[in-house]
C-alpha cells in the first residue's frame, strides 16, 4: 500500500486523535476507511463513545490540544460541544464524532455508511506499520545504487585536486630557474667594476 506524504500525515493525526481516545476511556473507538466515491471530502471517520457530556467534552478538547500541539493543526469547524450529546471536530481530511453511547446507538453512523472499512485503532496502527515498512524497503533496494554514485564522486576530486598540486608545484619552479641568469649578469657587473691588478700596478 503505497501513500502519499499528504495519506501519511492525516493517517498520523488519526492515529494521534484515537490515542486521546483510548486514554480517555472513549468506549468502542472505531475508525471508519470511507470509500472515495462516497466519502467526500474525507478519508476518515473517528468514532468513539463517552459515558456522559463531561467525557464526551474532555475527549473533544485533549483530541483539539494534542493536534495542536503535537502537529499545528487545527479544526476547520467544532459543533455540538455545548451540550456534548454528539461532538464533531471536522479536520477535513478526517472527522471525528465523540458520541454519548445512547446518541451513537440512534444515529448509528456506522450503519449509514455501509461502504466504509470499519477499523480498530490497533489495526489501523498495524497497516500504517505496514506501509511505512514497504516503503524502508523501497529505500533500501535504492540506497546501494546511490553509496556508488556518491564513491565515485570523492575519486574524481581527488584526481582533480592532484592535477591542481602538480601545476602549483610547476609554477613555483619556474622562477627559479629564471633567477640563476640574473645572479650570473649580477657577478660579471662586479667583476666588471672592480679594477685589475694591472691598471692599479700601472697607474703607480
Amino acid at each position: 500500500m503505497k501513500l502519499s506524504p499528504a495519506q501519511k500525515q492525516t493517517r498520523a493525526l488519526v492515529q494521534a486523535a484515537a490515542a486521546v481516545c483510548e486514554d480517555k476511556k472513549g468506549l468502542n473507538t472505531r475508525i471508519l476507511a470511507l470509500d472515495p466515491a462516497d466519502s467526500g471530502l474525507s478519508d476518515f471517520f473517528l468514532v468513539t463513545s463517552a459515558t456522559n457530556e463531561r467525557q464526551a467534552v474532555a475527549i473533544a478538547d485533549e483530541i483539539e490540544l494534542r493536534l495542536k500541539r503535537d502537529f499545528g493543526v487545527y479544526p476547520n469547524s467544532v459543533e455540538g460541544r455545548r451540550h456534548g450529546e454528539w461532538i464533531l471536530l471536522d479536520y477535513v481530511d478526517f472527522v471525528v464524532h465523540v458520541f454519548l453511547s445512547e446518541r451513537r446507538a440512534f444515529y448509528d453512523i456506522e450503519r449509514l455508511r455501509k461502504s466504509a472499512r470499519p477499523l480498530t485503532p490497533a489495526e489501523f496502527d498495524a497497516e500504517l506499520k505496514t506501509a511505512l515498512k514497504e516503503k524502508t524497503r523501497a529505500v533500501r533496494t535504492r540506497a546501494p545504487v546511490k553509496a556508488r554514485a556518491a564513491s565515485a564522486k570523492p575519486a574524481a576530486k581527488s584526481a582533480t585536486r592532484t592535477k591542481k598540486l602538480a601545476k602549483r608545484a610547476a609554477a613555483a619552479k619556474k622562477p627559479a630557474k629564471k633567477a640563476a641568469p640574473r645572479r650570473k649578469a649580477a657577478a660579471a657587473k662586479k667583476k666588471s667594476a672592480r679594477p685589475s691588478a694591472k691598471t692599479t700596478r700601472r697607474s703607480r
